[in-house]
């Protein structure tokens, strides 16, 4: 599979969207990403930039057909991606206020919260 070719499978079987969709994402048009993705032009190093970017792909897949298409999440990108989604919340909604909540507890109320998380996955499993 080529680079253009890996392209498009990564649009419609991975990412799940159209060339409209994507273009804009990778500032692009979108008659541009379908000559991309049928061969007739060559994806700039922009535009691989932008696509790995913009949707965590790996790109030593995209270039050479190895390993997955996206790459893994380290735990800290994974808590800053949580975090900057949840600042476009509205002011009041739930996951946004539950943030909030758990940000003003101090130490003993953290302890208590991980001891009632503990007490719960004992509850789970044993009901399994």
């Amino acid at each position: 599979m080529t680079v253009n070719e890996r392209i498009k499978y990564l649009r419609k079987h991975v990412l799940h969207l159209t060339q409209e969709e994507l273009a804009p994402q990778i500032k692009i048009s979108r008659s541009n990403l379908g000559a991309i993705e049928i061969g007739r032009v060559k994806a700039t190093d922009r535009v691989i930039e932008d696509l790995c970017e913009k949707h965590d792909v790996n790109i030593d897949w995209l270039l050479k057909g190895e390993g997955d298409p996206l790459r893994e999440k380290t735990r800290t990108e994974k808590i800053t991606d949580f975090a900057a989604d949840i600042l476009k919340d509205e002011e009041e909604s739930f996951r946004r206020r539950l943030i909030e909540a758990l940000a003003d507890l101090d130490i003993e109320e953290w302890e208590l919260l991980e001891k009632i998380a503990e007490k719960a996955s004992k509850n789970k499993k044993a009901r399994q």
